[in-house]
């Protein structure tokens, strides 16, 4: 796969995600959304980073048993019930990001929901890779 990320300079500067992903490859991978979920079905952690984390570890195991990695990362979308939360700890969670996926970033949004699926869940991940 051939991935090239392109931060145009006439747009803000791109922290934490790219602007645009180029991905040229032969197999699309959609992820499901991620949790925190454990292998028992229970959400894992008591705060967002934690939650974080643990979605963030989900999608990863997802993505490799589809036999990818985080660099074929070309979309990811982020769920959280308090997004004035997430940017209290953007810092913390670009440093989990960093240490799980590396920092070759995908194309990212990030969108405030009233709840997830989960009642105790404050964040969830989706998103699609494309594997060579």
């Amino acid at each position: 796969m051939t991935t090239e990320r392109i931060n145009p300079p006439g747009l803000s500067p791109a922290t934490g995600f790219s602007h645009a992903v180029v991905a040229a490859g032969s197999r699309v991978v959609f992820l499901a959304g991620q949790t925190a979920l454990d292998a028992d079905g229970k959400v894992t952690g008591a705060t967002l980073p934690e939650q974080f984390e643990q979605a963030l570890t989900n999608l990863l195991t997802a993505l490799r048993a589809a036999g990818g990695t985080p660099a074929d990362l070309a979309r990811v979308t982020v769920y959280a019930t308090d997004v004035a939360a997430y940017r209290t700890h953007a810092r913390q969670l670009g440093r989990i990001w960093q240490e799980s996926a590396g920092r070759d970033y995908p194309a990212m949004a990030v969108v405030e929901v009233v709840r997830l699926w989960d009642e105790q869940a404050l964040v969830e991940l989706d998103g699609f890779a494309v594997l060579p």
